[in-house]
């Protein structure tokens, strides 16, 4: 992998080619990525840059991290991670991930990562969280059939038959039942990059990439080419 970024989700849109066809695209606020940290085999094992993404305050690096580290946010913010970013001479920052880049050494801390990395045509994949619906029947969450809708019918969105009585005497791991629905990473391959704005850095992605508004997007080259 050579190209991944941060991006935020701004909304959908339309856009028209040259050839006046409509396309539906995804607005993305690309970075700018800073470099935090670069990992090597010789101190961590494996190869990798941490990007940051988002600033944020000071005071409140670790408002996030939940657990014991509340009481240390409350008498002050987190001097070790504090530390972090100013080894790598950058300001706090409300996202890090990493990114396996196989031209990793060639970054150095504190340069940027912005959305001119992508061009005009290229595949990427989008991944982020996606939007939460609460509890959720099995015909919303799963796409099972209704019952019949005739007069005298008392079945209609209620799930079917769990399991016969007698053999296997038992539900099976994994039934498809009524549950909590979405809230969770979704991955969407092979969108293709429609434009890029490298001075506003945003990237327009065809097609609709997971999770609401404002949600944090991890776009990277697509691992699945097609011929």
């Amino acid at each position: 992998m050579k190209k991944a970024i941060l991006a935020t989700k701004v909304g959908m849109t339309q856009i028209f080619s040259e050839d006046g066809t409509l396309i539906p695209v995804t607005v993305l606020q690309a970075g700018p990525c800073v470099v935090t940290q670069i990992k090597t085999p010789e101190n961590d094992g494996y190869s990798a840059v941490q990007v940051g993404f988002v600033d944020k305050k000071d005071r409140i690096v670790n408002k996030d991290a939940g657990g014991k580290k509340e009481i240390i946010h409350r008498h002050g913010a987190n001097k070790a991670v504090q530390g972090h970013f100013k080894k790598a001479g950058v300001s706090s920052k409300r996202y890090i991930r990493e990114f396996r880049f196989e031209n990793a050494g060639e970054y150095s801390l504190g340069s940027e990562i912005k959305a001119d990395i992508f061009a005009e045509g290229d595949k990427v994949d989008a991944s982020a969280i996606s939007k939460g619906k609460g509890f959720q029947g099995t015909i919303k969450r799963l796409g099972q059939h209704r019952g019949p809708m005739k007069h005298g019918s008392k079945f209609h969105r209620h799930q079917g038959s769990n399991g016969a009585c007698s053999s296997p005497s038992r539900v099976y791991k994994g039934k498809g039942m009524p549950g909590h629905m979405g809230c969770v990473k979704v991955t969407v391959q092979n969108l293709q990059v429609v434009r890029v704005d490298a001075d506003k850095n945003l990237l327009l992605v065809k097609g609709s990439v997971p999770g609401p508004r404002k949600a944090l997007v991890t776009v990277k080259e697509t691992v699945k080419v097609e011929a």
